[in-house]
């Protein structure tokens, strides 16, 4: 019992049961490195408030230097004794220092001291996941230019409708990562305050100097009111509705590789270090990457719910309920860049067929847009136009042509306005190549953007 920090209110132990159940050492170690760090800082700061010498400021700020490196070596063994990483650090520090360790908690509470770790962990490990991110963008783009003259079909409703490149096509998802990266980015800009100093929920009675404490974590300001320091969580929450996004464009992009991966489309063929095989069926390659992808993307929209479920009842300030912040969070990370690290090198050693793709575009009067087009531009109300070609298509239909077969007589059945040179019209390379305005699909225009995508990489950096 004299080992909890709380116990001089207390006269009986905690019940082991209770123990096990409260404590929350066995996922929040994890932080032990940001809560050092904090410790360092908050140890520092004492020093100007005349609360610790600059001898005694130095003896705590090697012995917690000492802890972290025993506990990254594996010397410390974690029991639920402990509570939590806050306790165990200071356990084991005080066991080094002696009484002096004490002395480390003053003007600070556990509530204050977790908002600060877990925004430590969070900063840290959200520029780890734009360094990831920013990779896969790359491997986006290194398999657009590699296939940068490929031809496909171009979907809506999942029905083929109008020819596109495959470059275009993975510049789409380049588009929504750099969207994913804009979030993460201004997330950090709303996380970048430190909350240290507001103590269990009104503050500290000591002069603490705030500022002096972020400079020295690196934030750009202090939290302005105590109870919403401790009781905050919305950068956490913020943090996961990003990954949740960008979790579903994942699981868009997993959807077209299963799909471009079976037999009924054969467009591309994974690599057999990113495919499975089954315990039954000799013949199967599966893309399980792809489809753990998509399955863990409700994964990551569970630990939003339940963050938001955790939050929206709590009264100020904080609650034990907000222990629950952790593994959701926790989770989400290591989900996030697991699949940012395995995404990339799959697309990038993955089979194109080229040839499947192009003869894809041949069904489906993938060109019976630009023939509508062909008549507007002689002054026919698009809508007439429209009518014209839809009679065409479904003439086609019932003899088994295809728009690119029809001679101009059969043209002319539907409008007069058709000519000798709707052959070139409706050939699938003028379709996609005539649609040169910024953002489509000829080959031209997409040789541009993949140009402005790499000064957007030279620009940007890190992200």
């Amino acid at each position: 019992m004299k080992n909890k920090a709380w116990s001089g209110r207390f006269k009986e132990g905690t019940d082991k049961l209770v123990e096990e159940f409260n404590a929350s050492i066995s996922f929040d170690k994890r932080l032990y490195r940001h809560d050092i760090q904090g410790s360092i800082a908050h140890a520092q700061t004492l020093v100007k408030a005349g609360i610790l010498t600059e001898s005694e400021s130095k003896k705590i700020i090697k012995g917690l230097k000492t802890v972290e490196k025993e506990i990254s070596e594996g010397k410390i063994e974690f029991t639920s004794a402990m509570e939590d990483i806050h306790m165990a650090v200071e356990m084991r520090l005080t066991e080094l220092v002696g009484p002096l360790g004490g002395k480390l908690h003053t003007g600070r509470s556990r509530n204050d001291q977790v908002a600060l770790d877990i925004r430590l962990y969070l900063r840290e490990e959200i520029f780890a996941i734009l360094d990831l991110i920013h990779d896969f963008k790359k491997a986006l783009v290194e398999v657009a230019e590699k296939h940068i003259d490929c031809i496909m079909p171009g979907y809506t409703h999942l029905q083929r409708a109008q020819p596109v490149l495959l470059s275009h096509h993975l510049l789409a998802y380049y588009e929504m990562f750099q969207r994913d990266t804009g979030r993460l980015v201004d997330c950090l800009i709303r996380m970048d305050a430190m909350p240290l100093g507001a103590g269990a929920l009104a503050g500290s009675p000591y002069k603490l100097d705030r500022k002096l404490t972020a400079k020295a974590l690196n934030f750009s300001e202090i939290t302005a009111n105590s109870l919403d320091s401790v009781s905050d969580r919305d950068f956490a929450i913020e943090f996961i509705s990003a990954a949740s996004i960008l979790m579903m464009h994942f699981s868009r992009l997993s959807e077209e590789i299963i799909l471009w991966s079976s037999q009924e489309f054969a467009f591309i063929e994974l690599s057999d270090a990113f495919s499975t095989g089954s315990s039954i069926m000799p013949q199967k390659k599966n893309p399980d990457v792809a489809e753990l992808a998509r399955g863990k993307t409700g994964r990551v929209y569970g630990n939003l719910m339940s963050l938001l479920t955790t939050m929206k009842s709590l009264p100020l300030a904080y609650n034990k309920d907000m222990q629950e912040d952790k593994e959701p969070l926790f989770d989400t990370i290591d989900t996030v860049k697991v699949i940012l690290k395995v995404y990339g090198p799959m697309l990038k050693t993955m089979r194109v067929k080229s040839d499947a793709m192009f003869k894809a575009t041949g069904a489906g009067f993938l060109n019976a847009t630009d023939a509508a087009d062909y008549l507007t531009k002689k002054g026919l109300p698009f809508r007439e136009a429209h009518h014209a070609v839809g009679s065409a298509v479904a003439y086609c239909v019932e003899n088994n042509k295809t728009l690119e077969e029809l001679e101009l007589d059969e043209w002319q059945k539907f409008s007069k306005l058709f000519e000798a040179d709707i052959k070139k019209t409706v050939s699938i390379k003028n379709s996609l190549n005539t649609r040169k305005i910024y953002g489509g699909t000829a080959l031209e225009t997409v040789k541009k953007r993949l140009e402005e995508v790499k000064k957007e990489f030279e620009q940007c950096g890190c992200c």
